[in-house]
């Protein structure tokens, strides 16, 4: 039953793994989804550096995920942003996974650019690693705030 089970998983014919946001409200509700994450990234990053945490390998960890998934939203707030412009390539069967791209002449270069940005799980996924191995090493040494003189 258990390799039964990991080739279904292992072998799918099919894979819905595609979201299209409805006109325009979806979109600009996920937009700024993306702003206010990056924004909360980077507070993340300025209060880590503010107070010296990052010497520590875990915040520094966690640093590296706070960077990337910052660039990361930067990256797919700049393909939600192309995807909207009509200037710039013809997209066939959009939402759909045998979706195509045909670029107007002279701006083939932007649906390059457009293909590699669509590739942010070369970003996201190496945040996530980064989150794990940040809190990994925080459950292993234990760390703990040193008092402030306050109290």
């Amino acid at each position: 039953m258990g390799v039964g089970l990991a080739l279904i998983v292992a072998m799918p014919r099919v894979v819905w793994a595609t979201q299209v946001h409805t006109e325009p409200e979806g979109l600009y509700a996920h937009q700024l989804a993306h702003a206010f994450f990056l924004v909360s990234m980077g507070i993340l990053v300025y209060w880590l550096r503010e107070r010296h945490l990052t010497h520590h390998r875990g915040w520094r960890y966690l640093q590296y995920a706070a960077l990337s998934f910052i660039a990361w939203n930067l990256d797919t707030m700049f393909i939600h942003h192309l995807e909207g412009r009509e200037d710039l390539f013809l997209t066939f069967s959009k939402g759909t996974l045998q979706a195509t791209l045909q670029p107007f002449p002279g701006r083939e270069w932007i649906t390059w650019a457009f293909y590699l940005g669509k590739m942010d799980h070369l970003l996201c996924v190496p945040a996530i690693v980064f989150l794990f191995l940040s809190l990994r090493e925080l459950i292993r040494t234990g760390y703990r705030f040193p008092r402030s003189e306050n109290g």
